[in-house]
């Protein structure tokens, strides 16, 4: 896939280290042996060295001696993380003893090198459920200053090159936030921006997606968007973004200097920001299954430092391709 290998080029460009949880799991470590192969990333897995240099051997992998292997069961920077997350979570509860048992666990584990800084970003998901992968992000990792709420793009890639950027678009929010505030709303438009810049290198040019284009029509919903506009012009003045707008306005020229007149982002949007998730879901899914578009992600954006979840379905490519992703976000964040 072209996409995922201009992908892949600009992680070589910028190596992070990405931490890999499921090392034990099948898919992850023949995953990990081609990302390493490729050299794209560092990658950091999490279990047993011996165990995981015998899978190695017995999947035929001849690359996995490259990476950084870190063992639950023996960690010689278990007493900082321990200092660490007390220091994040004692006014929650957390003691000493509950610290020392999570940190057996891959995904807390994980997500505590990601806080302390000793890995760039974390992919796991292949054999945990959503909740769990998340859980250890919110509670040590949290989310970006100035941003509360953590949201799901996706890079739509069209058979049409007249669409957005050489037939690719961003959608937002399409997987987290049900009913996002105007302040939600602006941190969404924001943060894919940075999405977007980071991991396909172009100039994001927003559009807030409304039922009303300009005024066309009143009501609460569109107060909202026209409200969250403002902010994320606000909270980011170089951002190229405008609203509120119908879709149809957004990326077809002639219909958005007609509904639009004026606008320099109406007919030329190449990231869509959906006013709710209902609305965004629908809309990459139809875009996916009846304009044939291929639909990559959901990535999670507005968390200080990239996590991603991957499906429990996923395949070897999926791995490879959300480390690749992770890898420039990493890279976008410095």
């Amino acid at each position: 896939m072209e996409f995922v290998e201009k992908i892949k080029q600009r992680a070589q460009s910028n190596l992070k280290n990405i931490v890999l949880p499921e090392a034990y799991e099948e898919r992850n470590i023949k995953a990990a042996d081609r990302i390493l192969e490729e050299g794209f990333a560092r990658l950091t897995l999490i279990g047993n060295p011996e165990q995981i240099h015998a899978q190695a051997k017995a999947f035929g992998l001849k690359h996995i001696n490259q990476a950084t292997i870190v063992d639950p069961q023996n960690n010689p920077k278990k007493e900082a993380y321990i200092e660490l997350m007390l220091k994040l979570r004692a006014a929650k509860g957390l003691t000493r003893e509950k610290a020392e048992q999570l940190l057996l666990d891959p995904l807390y584990l994980g997500a505590v090198m990601v806080k302390a800084g000793d890995v760039d970003g974390e992919v796991a998901g292949a054999n945990n459920a959503t909740g769990d992968v998340l859980r250890p992000a919110f509670q040590y990792v949290k989310t970006m200053p100035g941003v509360s709420v953590v949201s799901g793009a996706f890079f739509m890639l069209l058979p049409d090159p007249m669409f957005g950027e050489n037939g690719m678009m961003v959608f937002a929010d399409c997987a987290v936030n049900p009913d996002p505030t105007a302040e939600e709303l602006a941190q969404i438009a924001v943060v894919t921006g940075q999405t977007t810049r980071a991991i396909a290198g172009f100039e994001p040019r927003v559009a807030m997606l409304s039922f009303s284009s300009k005024g066309s029509a009143k009501h609460e919903r569109v107060d909202k968007v026209i409200q969250a506009t403002a902010l994320a012009h606000q909270m980011d003045p170089a951002l190229q973004i405008d609203g509120e707008m119908q879709a149809d306005a957004a990326f077809i020229p002639g219909i958005g200097a007609s509904k639009a007149p004026g606008s320099k982002i109406a007919g030329r949007a190449n990231v869509l920001v959906f006013p709710s998730l209902e609305a965004g879901n629908i809309a990459y899914k139809l875009v996916q299954r009846m304009a044939h578009g291929e639909a990559i992600g959901p990535i999670l954006q507005g968390i200080a430092a990239p996590i991603n979840d991957l499906s429990r379905g996923c395949s070897v490519d999926d791995i490879v391709s959300m480390v690749a992703i992770t890898a420039c976000q990493a890279g976008g964040m410095q």
